[in-house]
């Protein structure tokens, strides 16, 4: 197929691009020398995969809780029911241990399920190891389809600071994998493998099976290989100072932001990270009456391969109309046509964001990428720097103010035009 490109050269002499990287979370204070083995008396655990050692492992996280320490989980299959974590405890998974959820049908309440690690206003807590957590969730995942259904997340710790979750592999929980929230602060999730079926699996879709959901102040997620059913991160409002680095990613929504951003999201650096086969490489979404101020973010040195969309940035997230719903088919008259509403509190705000050095390739049929902001309230202050995208289609930019298109190529097939606009103002110097 014959292609053509768009190239764009710098137009500020002496660019340069100025990026504070700070979020250096502060990590655990964890008693080292306090270790209790589940298997071990007088708790006795059992890893035969049959054994239900629910009461066991919480006997075990309760014991030191008091003066701090570490809870071990050897090699073997721990069936295990909900956890409730404590301050000052690290649970280590060794080499072969895996911590199994309760399977469906046996796990209790399932009309208002526990989620299966837990703790709120907690400090110092790990999750730690080279075992595994297994979800067990696919018969879970059909739930997600009916109205008033809950399921279980599989860690989730709400106002906690001083977290690290390290090197554990996750796999197939019923809902998020991990979700950090509620003004969470100094939170760490390095070297973490989640794995659960894409959304779009023919016989199990792994729905909102969200790899990493942290909302708070100064996160870390870095080295981690993530392809789930949902999004491979993501953060609400209250967020600032977050450090995504050395990262793969393979099936899922994306690196996204939102949709609820109230209270704000600033100075969100993703740097240094692949991405194959995701549906959206950088996707930051919100919309009227759940937006903040969402500025300050900085994507770097970005590969993406296969992907449904590379940048996409809009807020009208949760808007029905078919017209402006297809974002892959979302054309210059159709997003003119968006009717203007005032600027409220709660409208999403976006400004300042920094693409640079990305390079991707868009699935069949797919547009390039898209930035798309209210009539009331476009996005401002977009530098996109080397960035360079192959796809089908356009990319878009609607309602959008100072965005500057530096040394980049948009390469289309012959007759379609690489770049698609209205409402907006983009400064290019092209050849």
């Amino acid at each position: 197929m014959q292609r053509r490109f768009i190239r764009l050269f710098p137009f500020v002499a002496g660019l340069a691009i100025a990026v504070s990287v700070s979020a250096t979370p502060a990590l655990p204070n964890i008693n080292a020398g306090n270790v209790v083995n589940v298997s071990g008396a007088p708790y006795n655990a059992v890893g035969d995969g049959v054994i239900t050692n629910t009461e066991a492992i919480q006997k075990a996280i309760n014991s030191v809780a008091t003066n701090g320490g570490v809870v071990e989980v050897p090699a073997g299959s721990f069936l295990c029911g909900p956890l409730m974590m404590k301050s000052s405890v690290a649970l280590q998974l060794d080499r072969g241990a895996v911590l199994k959820m309760l399977p469906y049908d046996r796990y209790p309440n399932k009309d208002f399920p526990r989620n299966f690690i837990s703790g709120s206003g907690l400090h110092d807590v790990e999750i730690t190891g080279s075992g595994m957590i297994d979800g067990q969730g696919i018969p879970w995942w059909p739930l997600a389809r009916v109205r008033g259904a809950r399921r279980p997340i599989m860690i989730s710790l709400s106002g906690c600071s001083r977290v690290l979750v390290e090197n554990v592999t996750l796999t197939n929980s019923p809902m998020f994998h991990i979700a950090i929230h509620g003004h969470s602060s100094d939170v760490t999730v390095r070297g973490v493998t989640i794995r659960a079926n894409p959304s779009t699996d023919p016989v199990n879709p792994g729905h909102n099976t969200d790899a990493c959901d942290v909302s708070g102040k100064n996160v870390l997620i870095e080295n981690c290989d993530v392809s789930v059913g949902d999004d491979n991160f993501t953060c609400g409002g209250g967020t600032s100072d977050v450090l995504i680095t050395n990262c793969t990613y393979g099936y899922g929504h994306g690196v996204s932001i939102g949709s609820p951003t109230a209270g704000g999201v600033s100075n969100i650096t993703v740097i240094n990270c692949t991405f194959s086969n995701t549906e959206t490489g950088i996707r930051i979404k919100s919309d009227r009456g759940r937006g903040g101020y969402v500025h300050d973010l900085h994507y770097m040195n970005l590969k993406m391969n296969n992907v449904g969309c590379a940048i996409l940035i809009y807020g009208s997230y949760m808007n029905t109309n078919r017209d402006y719903r297809d974002l892959n088919d979302l054309t210059a008259p159709i997003a003119a046509s968006y009717p203007a509403r005032p600027v409220m509190e709660r409208t999403p705000i976006y400004s300042n964001f920094i693409f640079s050095n990305i390079t991707a390739t868009v699935q069949s049929g797919r547009r390039a990428g898209l930035i798309w902001g209210l009539p009331e309230a476009p996005v401002t202050n977009v530098l996109l720097d080397k960035v360079k995208i192959t796809a089908d289609k356009p990319f878009g930019i609607f309602s959008a103010q100072n965005v500057r298109l530096v040394d980049s190529q948009f390469i289309t097939p012959h007759g379609v035009d690489p770049l698609s606009s209205t409402n907006a103002q983009i400064v290019i110097d092209s050849e």
